[in-house]
Formats: structure tokens, C-alpha cells, sequence
């Protein structure tokens, strides 16, 4: 199977920097299920073209595999179309020879990675189940201009059917992290078929990948049955957290522009460092050693819990995966002893959408967060979170709109910071509170933080829940 990508942005030869392979020179990888081999048939200033070529073993493919008994069913495990046309084998290809690329990342063409230029991808041979009416539902919503030439195959042999084959090439302006993305996930939506065992991993996989993009596409339901292998719960998962990318990109600016801008509004009293002091003594106090900090952001709390050694478990998640990016380089992950790196996890995911990950923690943080969310879904959420999350303690925190009056900065009627969908005074966030204990069996207990105005209160509201069974 294979896989051409070529571009004309000038110079055409940087593309060998984007894809960190040298146009000067061929070169192979060995694959558990084959050879992948990258060459450039042309390369010049004007036009630079790199080939894939995923050379497979259809011998390996069915190496160890429980014979059926059948000379048919065996002669159909080694004579079909798996070598020869591109689906996930081609994908995990992709993605072990190209990995760098697919990132986004470039040393020396560090600003080039980040740009869209015109790019062109072939790919001979693709198999699609629908036809060419679904190909076109996939790819031409990702912007392309999509060319198709059809074959068709088909003959006795076992395994071989009647199929309609397609060579197809897209052609647009896109960064080539992008096309390199879009052509991951779609090979093997389009083929519809995987050839490994697809578990909660792959659902993770589909959201890095898609992240930008598959949200919003109008076939993100399909192209997840088809990546996951039309397992139903893993589906139903990625939707839900579909969707929450959704509702979270409704504001172009990025979740450390916006956090920047309220960050500046209350510079003056450093109203976040009393933020994040207050709701650390509080789980401090609770006595938790494990903690999740529903919605963590940059990990300002997370780095404050994993310098204090009563915490032995953390989780920070956020619904978007920037915010968690950001937190894993403050946190410093990747350089942090062994020790320290496994008291502490980040995770993607949704408040609003049940996850079995969150269970069994005892203390869960929700720092200026619920106003982010649509007031339709606070319900759900106090579910997730009261309900089945159901820590012995819960700390919130969010703005009081009562003390916005103080704010010189900020104009009447606005609120502090432009992704909140509501504020709530003290009476109405009482009142919230005070619903979710009646329902979820908590009692509440509130705090101001910040300084105190006689007549509007203070500028940020906490409450702290404690939970009154006495199971666990």
C-alpha cells in the first residue's frame, strides 16, 4: 500500500523538515506485520513529494492464529486485499514512522509546522464501505478538494469479493500535523475494519488526534463507530466527550488567553494565589490523601498538592487536552522522579458525562469551574460529582457577581471572564448549594476568600461539602 504526500510550498524541500526524514536518502522500518519504507521520488525547490510505501507480511498477519480446519477459511487468511490496500495497518505505519510529524513538531522549521500550505495526499489503494457517496462525507468536510478514481475488484477466491476499490487524493491548504491526522483516523474509519483489539485506549487515541477537528465534524457519530469498532460503550464515551469538546469551542481565544485576561482583573489583590491557599487548606484539613481537581487547568493546585506528601494520589482532568498539556510541562512530568510521578495522573474528560475513573477518591476540587458550563447541565454535573464521583469532600469555589461592582476594569453587566455562562450572587449560590445536599446527602459549610466588602462580600465564594453516610 501507498501513500504519497507532496506540497509546493517554496522551498518544496522543507517538507522533508516537517516530516523529519531526509529527501536525500530512502529509508526503512521494521513493523511487527511488515516493512515500512520512506523515499521522496521527486524533490526539487518547486515540488517535493514523500512516499510511504508499507510493505506487508501477509504470512506474519495470521502467524499463531487458530486454524479453522477449512482449506477454504485457511487459503482466505492469507489470500485477500490486507496488503494491498491502506486501513489501520497503514495508520500504525503512519504513526510509528511519522510520529514527530504527526505532533507537530520541528526543530528546525519550528514556525513551518504550525503553518497551513498546500499540500496533496494520494493514497492507492482504499477500500470504503458505502462507496464513494460516504468517502465524500468523511473527507470533504475537513476542507479538502477530494479526487476519486474508482476500480473494482473481485474474483472466486475465498475472502475476495465483490468490492468497489478507490484511488483517491486530497488536495488542500492545511498544516501537515493535520493531514497527517485526518489521514490516521480515516483510513481505517473508511475501510472500516481494525486489525487489532480496540479497548478504552483507543478511545483516548481518538480524542488526541481529533482533537480540533472531530468535534465538529458532521459525521463524528460514524467515524466513531467505525474507529472503535462499533463497540457500543466505547462509542457512547467518545461521543459524550465529542461533544463536550464541542460545547468547550464555542470562544476562539484558548483556555490560557482567557485565563490570562481574569487573571489581570484581579491581579491587584492576587485574588488566585488566596484561591488556590484557600482551597488547599481546605483539603488539607479534610484529612484526603487522594484528591481530584475536576476541570485543573494549567495545574496551579495540582503542583501544590504534589509538594504537600499527605496526598498520595492526584488526578487532574480537563475536558481540553491544551489545558492538560500545559499542566503536564508546569508540573514537568516528564523529568520528575519515579516517585513523585506516580502519586500523580492526568486525565481527559467531561464533567458533565459519568467516568468510572473518578470514583473512589476522597476529596474532589472544583476551582472556578461550574461557571463555564451551561446552566441546562449543572444538573448533570452535580450528578457526576455528588452522586456518582461522590467524594467524602468536595471544595468549590466561583466568582461572587455581587462584589463585580468593585471591579474598575470591568464594565456593568459583564461578566469577569468572557467563557463564564452565568455568576451567581451569595443567595444563589446558597441556593444551589443548598439543593445539592438535600438530593446527594451532604451538608455545606461556606467561606468567603478574599477580602470581604460590607456591602457585596467578597470576591470569590467557596463552599466545602462533606459527605454525611458513613459508608467507606
Amino acid at each position: 500500500m501507498l501513500l504519497t504526500i507532496s506540497t509546493t510550498h517554496n522551498p518544496a524541500t522543507d517538507l522533508g523538515y516537517l516530516l523529519h526524514k531526509n529527501p536525500a536518502r530512502a529509508q526503512s522500518f521494521d513493523l511487527t506485520f511488515g516493512r515500512a519504507h520512506v523515499f521522496y521520488p521527486e524533490a526539487n525547490a518547486d515540488r517535493c513529494t514523500a512516499a510511504l510505501l508499507l510493505d506487508v507480511d501477509a504470512v506474519h498477519l495470521v502467524r499463531g492464529r487458530q486454524q479453522t480446519g477449512s482449506d477454504s477459511g485457511l487459503l482466505a487468511q492469507y489470500v485477500n486485499d490486507r496488503p494491498y490496500v491502506a486501513s489501520s495497518l497503514l495508520s500504525v505505519a503512519l504513526s510509528s514512522v511519522l510520529r514527530s510529524a504527526m505532533g507537530g513538531r520541528s526543530a528546525e522549521r519550528p514556525e513551518l509546522a504550525q503553518t497551513a500550505i498546500p499540500v496533496e495526499a494520494r493514497i492507492a489503494v482504499l477500500r470504503c464501505r458505502g462507496g464513494e457517496p460516504v468517502l465524500r462525507r468523511l473527507l470533504e468536510p475537513l476542507g479538502y478538494a477530494v479526487a476519486i478514481e474508482r476500480h473494482e475488484a473481485g474474483g472466486p477466491l475465498p475472502n475476495v469479493q465483490s468490492t468497489t476499490y478507490f484511488t483517491v487524493t486530497l488536495a488542500g491548504t492545511v498544516r501537515v500535523a493535520d493531514l497527517l491526522s485526518h489521514l490516521y483516523v480515516m483510513m481505517p474509519v473508511l475501510d472500516d475494519e481494525k486489525h487489532y483489539w480496540v479497548g478504552d485506549a483507543e478511545v483516548e487515541k481518538l480524542m488526541r488526534v481529533g482533537e480540533g477537528w472531530l468535534a465538529n465534524h458532521p459525521e463524528r457519530e460514524l467515524i466513531a463507530q467505525r474507529y472503535l469498532k462499533h463497540r457500543r460503550s466505547l462509542v457512547r464515551d467518545a461521543i459524550a466527550r465529542l461533544i463536550a469538546d464541542d460545547d468547550s469551542t464555542e470562544d476562539d481565544a484558548t483556555p490560557a488567553t482567557r485565563d490570562a485576561e481574569e487573571a489581570l482583573l484581579e491581579k491587584t489583590i492576587s485574588l488566585n494565589q488566596q484561591r488556590m491557599s484557600a482551597v488547599f487548606e481546605a483539603l488539607r484539613v479534610s484529612g484526603a490523601a487522594s484528591v481530584v481537581d475536576f476541570g485543573c487547568g494549567e495545574g496551579r493546585l495540582l503542583r501544590m498538592l504534589l509538594d504537600d506528601k499527605q496526598f498520595t494520589r492526584i488526578v487532574g482532568m480537563d475536558v481540553s487536552y491544551r489545558a492538560l498539556d500545559l499542566a503536564s510541562d508546569r508540573l514537568r512530568l516528564d523529568r520528575m522522579s519515579d516517585g513523585r510521578r506516580a502519586r500523580i495522573s492526568l486525565l481527559h474528560g467531561s464533567l458533565t458525562y459519568r467516568d468510572a475513573r473518578l470514583a473512589g477518591f476522597d476529596a474532589g476540587a472544583v476551582v472556578e469551574v461550574i461557571e463555564h458550563l451551561d446552566p441546562a447541565r449543572l444538573s448533570a454535573f452535580a450528578r457526576v460529582l455528588f452522586e456518582f464521583a461522590r467524594p467524602r469532600t468536595v471544595v468549590l469555589t466561583t466568582p461572587n457577581a455581587e462584589y463585580n461592582v468593585r471591579w474598575p476594569t470591568l464594565p456593568a453587566g459583564r461578566f469577569r471572564h468572557r467563557d463564564h455562562r452565568f455568576e451567581w450572587t451569595r443567595a444563589q449560590f446558597q441556593a444551589w448549594a443548598s439543593s445539592v445536599v438535600e438530593r446527594f446527602g451532604y451538608a455545606a459549610s461556606f467561606e468567603p476568600i478574599g477580602a470581604v466588602d460590607p456591602e457585596v462580600g467578597a470576591p470569590t465564594q467557596m463552599a466545602v461539602f462533606t459527605r454525611q453516610d458513613i459508608d467507606g
